[in-house]
């Protein structure tokens, strides 16, 4: 084997499995529930008093940010998660592959990332099929690539603070 497979072995690369299973994951639901749900509000299902199952297309980012634009911000959004995607692969590539918790946290964004990439050039827009509501308060629709990232997003904010309690 040769030294850089090696390297890349041992590197945090080894675990882009988990966002590979991510992807797999997030595109299947999206494509039962594209094909097994009626678009819209009025179709949805609801599974618990604070939660409904549902078929919408979000055209923008988080809470539908920028889907009231005229198309220019899916390409720009995809750009977005391509860099992101970029510059997390190159981190794992630094980082050792015992290092769990940042390369777990990684591989979630892009795993998600690309989920969403994936919604944004094949379709035009991601879909979205989550609703949590409180009384008449709907939290914006959402999926599993949305969740993935928040959760790396979390556990890196989190490893910071325990980064800043190491050094002191």
């Amino acid at each position: 084997m040769s030294e850089q497979a090696l390297t890349l072995k041992q590197s945090g690369i080894r675990w882009l499995w988990l966002a590979v299973v991510i992807f797999v994951a997030d595109i299947a639901i999206k494509f039962v529930v594209m094909e097994n749900m009626g678009y819209g509000w009025s179709n949805r299902i609801e599974v618990l008093p604070f939660f409904n199952l549902l078929y919408v297309h979000n055209y923008g980012a988080a809470f539908s940010f920028l889907s009231d634009q005229s198309g220019w911000q899916r390409w720009f959004f995809t750009a977005i998660a391509f860099a992101v995607t970029g510059m997390l692969s190159y981190w794992m590539s630094k980082l050792p592959a015992k290092e769990k918790w940042n390369n777990i946290a990684y591989a979630m964004i892009i795993g998600g990332a690309v989920g969403n990439v994936f919604d944004r050039v094949v379709h035009g827009f991601v879909v979205d099929y989550l609703d949590f509501y409180w009384g008449t308060y709907h939290w914006p629709a959402f999926n599993l690539a949305d969740t993935t990232i928040c959760i790396g997003a979390a556990m890196i904010i989190i490893d910071s603070f325990r980064s800043e309690k190491k050094s002191d």
